[in-house]
């Protein structure tokens, strides 16, 4: 079943990627602030908890988005940073940066306009 709705929508291996609760924040951040040590980026992130950080960090290093870079020193110093395939999807997030800003104002119209109605058709059978 689930390869036959991958058949039908091709990007689902994409979607299941890059648009899980963190990935997008975290891909987002590393390409804006540069290289960064986990509590930087968890400052930067600061609704994810330290666990789902490192879990996510770990997936994401795994699919080659984001470089892990280890320092032997006293204490041990750990930085990650977007990897060049990571970059790549800059292009697909300004897309929908500028899709958002041109049309989320639509969205919550139409989201007002069909909870009005919803409401008025509750009122209408109640009544």
């Amino acid at each position: 079943m689930a390869e036959q709705t991958e058949q039908a929508c091709p990007i689902n291996p994409v979607v299941d990627l890059l648009f899980s609760r963190w990935t997008t924040p975290i891909v987002w951040v590393l390409e804006h602030h540069g290289r960064l040590r986990f509590n930087e980026l968890q400052r930067l992130v600061p609704s994810i908890t330290p666990k789902v950080l490192t879990q996510r960090l770990r997936q994401l290093e795994r699919d080659g988005l984001v470089i892990r870079t280890y320092h032997a020193e006293i204490p041990p110093r750990v930085e990650y940073e977007i990897s060049d395939l990571g970059r790549t999807l800059v292009p697909v997030f300004r897309t929908l940066h500028d899709w958002s800003g041109a049309h989320l104002p639509q969205v919550a119209a139409a989201r007002r306009a069909y909870d009005t109605a919803q409401e008025e058709e509750a009122a209408w059978a109640e009544g």
